[in-house]
């Protein structure tokens, strides 16, 4: 059974979860954006996705880009969690997972910090 909730709230847990990444990580973001779907089409129970150039992989010739994207899937969220709590936890995580991305940090290293 999963948890029913409005978009605006899992918004603000969204933005509650950012609102958790300290603040030298926050100010070293760089032309991303972070968005909220229902559900990714090619993988429905995909939790997160980051799409963009990593900021380690940045060269001079990086600008003029459009911004990376950081999107959170609500009900694939949804889905997983069975109570309110549970979604809190997961959309921290699943927030805190995608920005490790936008700074390089790979799968494999996330699983060895505790973050998989």
């Amino acid at each position: 059974m999963s948890v029913e909730m409005s978009r605006q709230r899992f918004e603000e847990l969204v933005g509650d979860a950012l609102d958790l990444i300290p603040d030298e990580f926050a100010a070293a973001m760089d032309n991303v954006v972070i968005l909220v779907e229902d559900r990714d089409p090619e993988q429905p129970t995909l939790l997160g996705l980051y799409h963009g150039v990593a900021l380690t992989e940045r060269t001079s010739t990086y600008g003029g880009v459009l911004p990376d994207r950081i999107t959170i899937y609500r009900e694939a969220i949804l889905d997983i969690c069975q109570t309110e709590e549970d979604v809190v936890e997961e959309v921290a995580i699943t927030v805190v997972h995608e920005i490790a991305h936008h700074f390089g940090i790979d799968d494999a290293r996330l699983h060895e910090l505790g973050w998989g």
